[in-house]
């Protein structure tokens, strides 16, 4: 018997929206770089009194939903890499090994680009700044850095990634659990926007770094969706979905 598994067909992907969305958030972030709404909005976390932001020494925001919270994201990492292992023996797990393999490469990809553009573009964190008790000086994204001895880490914010990167789900289940694919899109955007705001409390970002961070996470998410397990209708597969079943 032939052990060859049939791909599901896809549903539509409109690319309008997968790709058009995050450009018009793309593009209104660079218009938000002439305004003072990072600053604004870091200032509502920032406690002058205190000379420090109210979550800098929150239990909860610390250890349970940066430390502990990662761990879990890292956890369901490697079980997916063990899955995706286990797909190349394990006969109830064969039919989903493409879709495992896109998990793994998008929990990978989402997460790793991280850091090394971190380290590229040199963007301080709110807590560095002069504004909020640091001692360098702000700048914008696009413009130049001022000179440092110790240069920024902060764009894009990797605790968002990682709970962005779960949009990897809402891909993988897409085209064969729809509604348990949107709520896992939920679930991956809920959460993100939680570490992120976790994290301004603690004056680690700034709100554009996050939202840069869960475009860069849709988009990886959506490529390796699209070249790992996006198979559209072939002409046949259409033509006979119209055709009108007899009696």
């Amino acid at each position: 018997m032939s052990s060859t598994v049939v791909r599901p067909v896809s549903r539509p992907l409109n690319f309008w929206v997968g790709l058009g969305v995050p450009a018009i958030a793309a593009v209104i972030l660079l218009l938000l770089e002439l305004t003072s709404l990072d600053m604004d909005l870091a200032r509502i976390f920032y406690d002058s009194a205190a000379d420090d932001f109210v979550g800098t020494h929150s239990y909860f925001l610390e250890t349970i939903l940066h430390t502990r919270a990662k761990q879990v994201v890292i956890v369901f990492s490697v079980l997916a890499i063990l899955g995706y292992i286990g797909s190349f023996f394990v006969s109830r797990l064969k039919p989903l090994k493409r879709e495992l393999g896109c998990l793994v490469l998008s929990l990978a990809l989402a997460t790793s680009f991280v850091t090394p553009v971190k380290a590229v573009t040199a963007v301080q964190c709110p807590w560095s700044l002069k504004e909020f008790g640091g001692k360098e000086t702000y700048s914008e994204l696009l413009s130049p850095r001022p000179q440092t001895d110790k240069p920024g880490r902060c764009w894009p914010g990797g605790h968002a990634a990682t709970g962005f990167t779960l949009f990897a789900l809402f891909f993988v289940l897409r085209d064969r659990r729809p509604r348990m694919a949107r709520s896992a899109l939920v679930f991956a955007f809920g959460l993100g926007t939680v570490f992120s705001i976790g994290r301004m409390m603690q004056g680690a970002h700034f709100f554009s770094h996050n939202v840069w961070t869960a475009i860069f996470c849709w988009l990886i998410c959506l490529g390796s969706y699209y070249y790992i397990l996006y198979r559209p209708a072939s002409k046949a597969e259409q033509v006979t979905k119209t055709q009108p079943v007899s009696a």
